[in-house]
């Protein structure tokens, strides 16, 4: 297979198990690559997008920027929402 990084297939079951990887360790970093993954899929599959391995390499990383920083805005720490200690655990 010359051209496995143009198959819809390969992209979401590279989502799904980045999902899966993401509940393992949480924290929301290896859901934007999920989410990238997952969008590079639809677009081969609907026949958008057709790239050569840099540039499917590029557009994944973009993506997956994307859906980080908006997972990060979303979920992220809001202002007045940082822990302080006040007292030790061994108290």
């Amino acid at each position: 297979m010359e051209n496995w990084f143009n198959e819809w297939w390969v992209w979401m079951a590279a989502a799904v198990a980045l999902a899966i990887l993401e509940v393992v360790a949480p924290g929301y970093i290896f859901l934007g690559f999920a989410i990238g993954a997952f969008f590079m899929g639809a677009m081969i599959g609907l026949g958008i997008a057709g790239f050569s391995l840099p540039w499917a390499l590029v557009v994944f990383a973009v993506l997956s920027l994307v859906a980080f920083l908006a997972l990060r805005r979303f979920f992220g720490i809001r202002n007045g929402q940082v822990k302080i200690w006040d007292r030790d655990i061994n108290d």
